[in-house]
């Protein structure tokens, strides 16, 4: 009796080699790229230990050689610049010096001679001949303090006569007529303005000296050396003789 296969044991029969082809085929395939590997290897040049680490030193070394030029690059540069500008500083310093020197005059330093005098006057005011005083040892030359004054007096910075009014309201309430008119005098003021402010002081005269005897004093003299102290204090603040005597009464005069 002969066997005959069936349409589904065909099937069975076929999935089994099919599965025993894989099992052998996958070692083999294996086998062969692992061959494959080892043959390449074989074939490439073998590079020594000692020679690996000399090419890593030598890359490192490169690496920190370009960062060390750059550096030391940029330090020079640096470097030459502020050579360049300390050399651009000491050439301007010394052209001044060399103009100054070609002049004949030496170089001046600090504020202008006008920049002093308007200054001066910021703070107070002066008369013409005191202002020229204190810029005398600023100026290399009269004639320019001349010139000076003449510009402030034009802009109205300088005026004597406005000086002269300041300096009476200043000394009013505690000189008399005969110091403040000596002081404005040491100023230079026209003798024209002197003589109109001595009037103005000589009216008022009596009720200033009284106000001054009054802060110092506190009743008039009973002996002949009061009277003297009393008066001799009236006296040295520039107040008159016959004011000091109304005000003291009539006893002796030293």
């Amino acid at each position: 009796m002969s066997w005959k296969p069936t349409p589904a044991s065909a099937d069975r029969l076929r999935a089994k080699l099919d599965d025993e082809f894989e099992t052998v085929a996958k070692p083999e395939g294996l086998r062969r790229s692992s061959d494959a590997r080892r043959e390449r290897e074989a074939a490439a040049p073998a590079v020594e230990p000692d020679t690996w680490q000399r090419s890593s030193e030598q890359r490192g070394n490169a690496r920190g050689g370009s960062r060390i030029g750059s550096a030391s690059g940029r330090a020079s540069g640096l470097a030459s610049g502020r050579a360049a500008d300390g050399a651009a500083g000491r050439t301007s310093s010394s052209e001044d010096e060399a103009t100054a020197q070609d002049n004949g005059k030496p170089a001046r330093k600090g504020p202008s001679l006008k920049m002093r005098a308007v200054g001066y006057l910021s703070r107070r005011e002066h008369a013409r001949e005191e202002l020229a005083r204190k810029l005398a040892a600023y100026a290399e030359d009269p004639d320019e303090i001349e010139s000076v004054l003449d510009a402030l007096e034009k802009e109205g910075w300088l005026s004597t006569e406005r000086f002269a009014q300041s300096l009476v309201h200043r000394r009013a309430s505690r000189q008399g007529a005969a110091r403040i008119v000596q002081e404005l005098r040491q100023h230079g003021v026209d003798d024209t303005q002197v003589a109109e402010l001595r009037e103005q002081l000589r009216a008022t005269e009596y009720e200033r000296a009284l106000e001054v005897w009054k802060k110092r004093f506190d009743a008039k003299p009973e002996d002949r050396a009061v009277y003297a102290k009393q008066a001799r204090f009236l006296a040295s603040r520039g107040f008159a003789h016959d004011v000091i005597r109304r005000i003291l009464g009539e006893g002796e005069d030293d």
